[in-house]
């Protein structure tokens, strides 16, 4: 039998592969044989298993020249994933128009300009798949992060509105939202060594439920969906989402 999941002979772009789930992603991908190209503002690490390229989302002509630059070296885009994020903490009245403005280009900008630029690729080749890693927070409010729900469900009605233009052209477009996840991003938000434990129980004072799986997803767990919706095991679903966060929204 063919293996779905052999993704040999592909190539993959993802945004935000230089940590967290976005480098998860990109390591899976590679391991199952993709030619993975990874886009970030910085790789720490000494080495990567895949290529790199330095690049702000959020900047439309760093967008725009490295783009076509990339896919004149690899004509061919199987799969986009667009994984890059930020998140910015406040309440409303905390909050500065600048802040919400950068949160807003990086988590929805950033994907928008990535689809603009690749959407003339994948309309030549007649197929191709974009997976677009939002977060559960684009489903239910949460305190002192209003810029960043904000900026994930526009993100998911995006995605949407992407896949229903592109489906003409067999090109189909996904969500994986994600609970909290062991990322450098969460843990900028645990600052005792009880965070971890007090995230699963869950704060009712804040009207955040806990998670009933009892435990952190770890990026692999958020990479294996992304991989379904870029194989074929998915060649039927286009415009959907899937929630990642153990029961965390209790399919809200």
């Amino acid at each position: 039998m063919i293996n779905p999941l052999d993704f040999s002979g592909k190539t993959v772009w993802v945004t935000g592969a230089g940590r967290g789930i976005g480098l998860a992603v990109a390591n899976q991908f590679t391991q199952l044989g993709a030619k993975v190209i990874g886009f970030d503002l910085s790789f720490t690490n000494t080495s990567y298993d895949f290529d790199c390229v330095l690049l702000d989302i959020s900047d439309e002509d760093a967008v725009s020249r490295i783009v076509p630059k990339v896919l004149s070296n690899f004509p061919r885009l199987d799969v986009l994933v667009n994984g890059a994020g930020i998140l910015h903490l406040g309440s409303l009245e905390e909050t500065s128009f600048e802040d919400f403005k950068h949160c807003f280009n990086v988590n929805a900008g950033g994907a928008f300009l990535m689809i603009k630029h690749t959407t003339p690729t994948f309309k030549r080749q007649q197929g191709g798949v974009i997976v677009t890693i939002s977060s559960n927070a684009a489903k239910v409010p949460r305190q002192n992060m209003a810029a960043y729900c904000a900026s994930k469900a526009a993100l998911s009605a995006l995605s949407h509105t992407a896949g229903l233009e592109l489906a003409p052209y067999g090109v189909r477009c996904n969500l994986v939202c994600p609970g909290s996840t062991d990322t450098p991003m969460q843990r900028m938000l645990w600052t005792n060594d009880d965070a971890e434990q007090n995230t699963i129980k869950g704060f009712p004072e804040q009207y955040k439920l806990g998670i009933p799986l009892g435990k952190i997803a770890q990026p692999s767990d958020i990479a294996q969906v992304v991989l379904f919706f870029a194989s074929d095991m998915s060649n039927h679903i286009t415009m959907q989402d899937v929630v990642v966060d153990g029961g965390a929204t209790l399919n809200a």
